[in-house]
């Protein structure tokens, strides 16, 4: 019999009992609010924008929303997250002991404050995605053995007196004592810089372990678990883990790589996705009836939505002087919206880049539709991530390959027009790259009124080049950008992408 492990789904069934319920999603979401006013009123941005007398007000998110502009991350570091390196009480109360220093998707590296009120508020919403696992009906066994978070290194490099590292380096570095005994791959191997290095021991480490759940992004757990499967010469990877019944992804959609982890499981896993940005812990999934998000509305994050159209952002998807900005209780299913937090980090009103789209408003749940700056609109094309992920499932349905991963850009021809050209990182035989081009063209015409304008106008076709989806993860490499979490940009600029597929076409063009 598993006793423990009895003994800790019983705790869980009763702790996920006692956070049950349907809480008023706005009462919430203001008492967040309130909170972070509060607790940061007397630092220098609070007093600047009037943090008490908002508190004040009969509105509280009205109030807020008129007097603090909308950040990006230039204004928002520069003005005034710059001065937190060397000065206290400037965002948030004290000094933040942690910088996270982001993969830049959208452009260079960025660095932004963690506090140890921040650690505390993904450590609580860690707890509320454990506390949801009773809902999957997971066996007992289940609870008695060891979990893989394969992250960034947890060695942070010490700046002046705060450290630096990816947000996943940074939580796994804060691990609560009582979780050592089951987090592998542990701390010598988590320390170590190099992502190859690291996989390679977690390779050689493998038979030793006994793992029943795994996180990380998908793209480089996908590449840990071959390289398992390679080292230790295993078919599946339930070869060696057995027992692996859950993994928790993250960062990015995980549908577009269903296929290629369904080549290295051996059996059913529960996918559970999270979201785990470089500003905080915002959703996790919670019923097993879905594969969307639960947004954690009570964990020191005050959510706003700016519609992804005309009433945010002009027709070259940058942000409008004076959006629109949304509560919970304003949000609609099925649209876009470009998500803005303020946090227990000193955080206000910034938008981090991700689009998230409402699947079911009463439960809070999302799923990340894309990036603002993931958005093809050189020709007046309009083309979100959302249309292209549908554009590459469904030539991965008529033609039966897995594209791991893809990246986009318009292209000008001699003729002065534009060309949509793709490169197509593909696991497995290669098709022909022109039917591919047809059929994706096709696809989008079908599905964006915009895109089929563009087409009679100045876009005058898509091109199409295929290589192995390793070739993506070289360049990742050749960039000094390799695993933790780094995820590939779908959307480059004309002269980015050219060097992009200078480099991974000297493989061979389809």
């Amino acid at each position: 019999m598993h006793i423990i492990g009895n003994v800790i789904k019983q705790a869980i069934n009763v702790g996920s009992t006692l956070f049950s319920g349907n809480p008023d999603l706005l009462k919430c979401q203001e008492d967040e609010l309130k909170n972070l006013l509060k607790n940061a009123k007397d630092t220098a941005f609070g007093k600047y924008y009037g943090f008490a007398d908002i508190l004040e007000h009969s509105d509280v998110i009205r109030e807020y929303q008129r007097r603090v502009p909308v950040f990006e991350y230039d204004s928002m570091f520069k003005g005034w997250w710059e001065k937190q390196l060397e000065t206290a009480d400037i965002t948030w109360p004290g000094k933040p002991g942690f910088f996270a220093r982001s993969s830049g998707t959208t452009g260079s590296a960025k660095r932004i404050p963690v506090s140890d009120d921040m650690i505390e508020s993904i450590r609580k919403v860690g707890i509320s995605q454990l506390l949801s696992i009773s809902n999957f009906n997971l066996p007992p066994e289940f609870f008695e053995r060891q979990i893989l978070m394969l992250g960034s290194s947890t060695r942070l490099k010490q700046v002046g007196d705060h450290e630096e590292g990816e947000i996943s380096g940074i939580s796994a570095s804060n691990l609560p004592s009582w979780f050592e005994g089951v987090y592998r791959p542990g701390d010598a191997i988590s320390s170590i810089d190099n992502w190859d290095d690291r996989v390679t021991m977690i390779a050689k480490e493998a038979p030793n372990w006994d793992i029943s759940a795994m996180s990380g992004i998908p793209s480089w757990i996908l590449l840990m678990l071959k390289e398992v499967i390679k080292v230790n010469k295993l078919n599946t990877i339930h070869d060696i883990w057995p027992h692996l019944s859950v993994y928790t992804s993250g960062g990015v959609a995980f549908e577009p790589h269903l296929k290629a982890f369904e080549k290295v499981f051996g059996k059913e896993v529960v996918i559970m996705d999270t979201y785990l940005a470089s500003e905080g812990f915002f959703a996790y999934n919670a019923r097993p009836e879905t594969s969307s998000m639960k947004l954690a509305l009570e964990h020191g994050v005050f959510f706003e939505f700016i519609p992804f159209d005309e009433r945010g952002f002009d027709e070259q998807g940058n942000l409008k002087e004076d959006p629109l900005a949304l509560s919970i209780a304003e949000v609609e299913e099925g649209q876009d919206y470009a998500l803005l937090v303020s946090t227990v980090a000193g955080i206000w009103r910034y938008m981090i880049g991700d689009l998230v789209t409402f699947t079911d408003v009463e439960h809070a749940e999302i799923k990340i539709s894309g990036r603002t700056k993931h958005f093809l609109n050189v020709v007046g094309s309009q083309l979100s991530e959302s249309k292209m992920n549908e554009a590459i499932a469904k030539i991965e349905e008529k033609h039966g390959i897995t594209v791991g991963e893809f990246s986009i850009a318009a292209v000008k021809g001699e003729d002065g027009g534009y060309f949509h050209e793709w490169v197509l990182g593909i696991e497995g035989k290669e098709p022909d790259a022109g039917e591919l081009a047809e059929l994706i063209d096709s696809i989008l015409k079908g599905n964006t009124k915009n895109y089929e304008v563009a087409r009679r106008k100045a876009l005058k076709g898509v091109k199409v080049y295929t290589v192995s989806k390793e070739r993506f993860y070289d360049w990742h490499e050749k960039e000094r950008k390799k695993g933790g979490q780094i995820k590939t940009k779908k959307v480059l600029s004309e002269e980015d992408f050219l060097e992009f597929k200078d480099f991974v076409l000297k493989e061979g063009v389809s």
